[in-house]
This record gives structure tokens, sequence and C-alpha cells, in this order.
């Protein structure tokens, strides 16, 4: 039995590790996703393109890495009201979404006398509205076509694509400050590269970006074709903008992330308010269950007995409890022995309570009157009743003198 389980532990080992180099040895798969990050050498990445565009313009390069509103702020003269000029900003990728505020500075840099060129399927309506045109999409669904300049001169450097789909194009355009610099026909020759005259400046507009990207321009002569539209910038200074960031889109945070000191403080921020949950979390005590206390009915109790005697109608037995209820009450507070109402018990009584002697002399005549008769009428009940009533009264307004 053990060397039966020591023969399928080995051929299990065996089989992990045949499965393990293969999946080691074999090639990694060609990432088609599009980048258009200058640094990848994917397909469509931008690695050649950007490679070339430092070698064509002698190292005049530089990189935005931040959004446009912050880089081209910083080129804004304040005392001349405008931009430095003769400057070329170029943007590719698949679609063309910087927030308003961007947007708005780009058109005004671009009518400061710079250039701006944008490789883009995909652009926002806020600069559709501002350069007057429009892009819709060929639905044609045909993949194979050829893009091309409009110059005669260069019209042989055309490049064949297999991949046009849903390539987009511009079907709307301002005739009056629009020249249309190339096609593509995907079965129907379309408009996909302008030129826009915007203030004293320029907008070159690409619909198809991906003609600059490894894939194509790695293929046969078509690198001759990123040449010739990239030509229709000058010699300037170029302004690439840059992929080679964290994409922070359009979220709200995307300036305090881009800060390293914002950064930081966002990040201890959010670990100090963690921290506070997990420890309040702990300590949290539980729930205690509020429970109610025992209501006092003593007082309906006492109503209802009494409207139980009053109802019977038994004035005898209430008057004698009531008799019984005073006695006791003076034995507890003035210490006085109640077995015999006498005359000493009424001096004592009265000295006790300062009360007048002859009201404690009626009330105890009352008292035993009244045990001395069989039955008890309603009118007895009252009268005692007052009796008892008239002595507490006195007693508590002495009581609030003394104080």
């Amino acid at each position: 039995m053990n060397n039966r389980i020591k023969l399928y532990t080995g051929i299990l080992i065996l089989l992990v590790s045949a499965v393990a180099f293969f999946e080691l040895s074999r090639p990694e798969p060609v990432d088609w996703t599009p980048t258009f990050n200058e640094t990848h050498t994917k397909p469509y990445g931008l690695k050649v393109f950007y490679t070339e565009l430092k070698s064509a313009f002698k190292d005049s390069v530089r990189d935005v890495k931040v959004s446009p509103y912050e880089f081209l702020s910083t080129l804004y003269d304040k005392e001349n009201s405008s931009y430095f000029s003769n400057r070329n900003y170029i943007y590719i990728h698949k679609e063309y979404r910087p927030d308003e505020v961007s947007t708005q500075e780009l058109l005004s840099y671009a009518a400061s006398g710079n250039t701006v060129f944008i490789a883009s399927e995909n652009i926002s309506n806020t600069l559709q509205d501002s350069l007057g045109f429009s892009i819709t999409y060929d639905f044609s669904f045909k993949q194979k076509g050829r893009i091309s300049l409009a110059n005669s001169r260069v019209k042989r450097d055309s490049i064949s694509v297999d991949d046009g789909a849903l390539s987009s194009y511009f079907y709307k355009l301002d005739s009056l400050n629009t020249t249309v610099l190339g096609y593509q026909d995907f079965g129907k020759e379309r408009i996909n590269f302008v030129k826009i005259r915007y203030g004293k400046g320029y907008f070159l507009l690409h619909t198809y970006p991906y003609v600059f990207t490894n894939y194509y321009l790695l293929r046969d002569d078509n690198y001759k074709y990123a040449e010739d539209a990239l030509a229709y910038l000058g010699q300037n200074a170029v302004f690439f903008d840059s992929r080679d960031r964290k994409q922070l889109g359009n979220s709200p945070l995307r300036f305090i992330l881009s800060q390293p000191p914002l950064r930081w403080a966002w990040f201890i921020g959010l670990l100090t308010l963690l921290t506070f949950m997990i420890f309040n979390a702990k300590r949290k005590q539980r729930i205690v269950q509020v429970i109610q206390p025992l209501p006092n009915t003593t007082v309906a109790f006492i109503k209802t007995i009494g409207n139980l005697y009053y109802e019977t109608k038994d004035h005898t037995n209430l008057v004698d409890k009531k008799i019984t209820y005073f006695l006791e009450k003076i034995r507890r507070d003035y210490y006085l022995e109640t077995t015999d109402l006498n005359d000493k018990f009424v001096r004592n009584l009265a000295a006790k309570t300062g009360r007048d002697r002859e009201v404690i002399k009626k009330l105890v005549d009352l008292i035993i009157r009244l045990q001395s008769k069989p039955e008890c009428t309603e009118e007895d009940l009252l009268q005692l009743n007052r009796a008892i009533e008239n002595f507490y009264t006195h007693n508590n307004e002495r009581k609030e003198k003394q104080i």
C-alpha cells in the first residue's frame, strides 16, 4: 500500500512539473490592447513613433505628464496676456476626453499662434462645437481599406489597414476655416484628416490614431505616412501628451493624487479613518436593552378598594379602617400609646402637635363615639374624614412655619 502511494505521488509530481514547464516555456500571447503609451512595445503602443519624433525634432520634445490645463497654464504670459507661440502640442489616443477646463486651455493655446495635433477617433463635444465640426462612425463593417493624404505629391505614401470596421470620420466641417488633408477608404472615401484655423493657430485633427502605433509604423513603408502627416507641424518645439502616467480620468481627486504632498495627506487621512473605524468597532458596547420599571399601582389599588367599599355602602368597615390607620400613624409619628383614648392621651397629643386641645378632644370623642356605634352611616364617615383632614392640615401648616 505504501509503495502504491509513493508511485501515485511521483506520477502526480511529474504531471504538475510537466504542466508547469510547458506553461513557463510557452511564449507570452501578444497584447493587442490599444494603450497608446510611448514606452510600450505592444502593437498598439507608441514606442516607435515617440522615438522617431524625438529624432525628427532634434530632441526638442517635452513630455506632458499632467492635464493640459496644469501644463499650459504655466506657459501663459500674464504681462502680454498670451502664450508663447510657434509651439506644437501632440495628443494621440483612442479618445480625447479631458475636462472642460483643459479643453478651453487648449483652445486658448492654439488661438495664440500654436498648433495642436490630436489623433483620436472620439473627440469631445466641447471641441467639436468650438471648431465647428462633427464626427460620426462608418458602420460598413468592412475590415480592409486605405488611408491616404490629400496632397498629390505624397498621396502615394498611403497605408493599408485591416481593422477599420468601426472607423470614425468627419461629416460636417466649417469650410471657411477648414482644409482637408487626408482621407480613408473602407468602401467609400471619407475625410479623416483636417486642418482647422483657430485664432492665430491651427488644430490638426486625425480620426484614425492607430496609424501612428508600432503595429503600422513597422510594416512596409508606412512610416512615410506618419512623416508626411507630421510635416504640417513644422520644425517647432513639441509638447507630447504622455500616456506614461497614472490615468486619473475625470476623477475629482485627479489633482490631489497628482501632487505628492496632497497624495500622502489623502492616504494618511484614509489610513487614520480606517484605524479609527477598526478600534471604534471593537470598543463599541452592545446596545443595552431598556427594561421598563414596574408601575406603582398602589394608588390605583387604593382607589379600587375605596370604590369597592363605597359601592357596597359598607360605611362601618370604612370607619373602622380609617380609625385604625389614624391611630397607627399617631403611634408611629408621635410615639404615643393609643390603647386608652383618655384625657392624658389628649394632653400628650396636643403637646406634641401644638394643636388646640379642644380640637383634639372633639376628634378623640368622635372616634370613641363611632367605635361604640354598631352601625355607621355615610354622614358619620364624612364627619370623621373631615376631622382627620383638619388635623393633618393644621399639623402641616405648623411644620412649614417651623421651617
